[in-house]
């Protein structure tokens, strides 16, 4: 990371475990149109391994944000927008993190869970792309081509 942009590697991170959620929901999604057999389960595993994948990736992320505190910059915007940005990255990587553990007895209760963190992940990762877009677009500052993978700053 630099003083104005994120670096190579927290875009990466970034970039990917946004590609990760959408084909782990496009996973799941196939994999309940199967009929009960080996092809079904090889999908769930699929889901199940990409989603292991995605909490290790995320926290390395979280680990990368935090050892590169402050940079790049905040870009200049009201306190209320300030707090309302870290409170939504929060809650992101909150929902990406929150994990329901396997349990026979309550398979049906844990995937339900499940199901609602994803539709609260997917809401909260819409605000953050309108956030994001209303910067670019309204406020015309640098937050979204901070993290584009090819981003260039806007002319001075």
């Amino acid at each position: 990371n630099t003083a104005d942009t994120y670096g190579a590697l927290a875009k990466f991170l970034h970039w990917t475990i946004v590609i990760l959620i959408i084909a782990q929901y496009v996973i799941i999604e196939a994999a309940e149109e199967l009929p009960d057999g080996l092809e079904k389960l090889a999908m769930i595993t699929r889901h199940k391994s990409i989603g292991i994948l995605v909490l290790a990736l995320a926290l390395v992320r979280i680990g990368w944000k935090l050892a590169n505190k402050g940079q790049p910059a905040p870009v200049p915007m009201p306190r209320p927008q300030r707090i309302a940005a870290a409170a939504g990255h929060g809650l992101l990587y909150l929902l990406i993190l929150a994990h329901v553990g396997a349990n026979k007895g309550m398979h049906e209760f844990y995937e339900e869970v499940h199901e609602f963190l994803f539709t609260a992940l997917l809401v909260v990762t819409v605000v953050h792309v309108l956030a994001a877009l209303y910067h670019h677009f309204v406020q015309k500052d640098d937050t979204l081509r901070r993290m584009l993978p090819f981003g260039r700053r806007r002319a001075a």
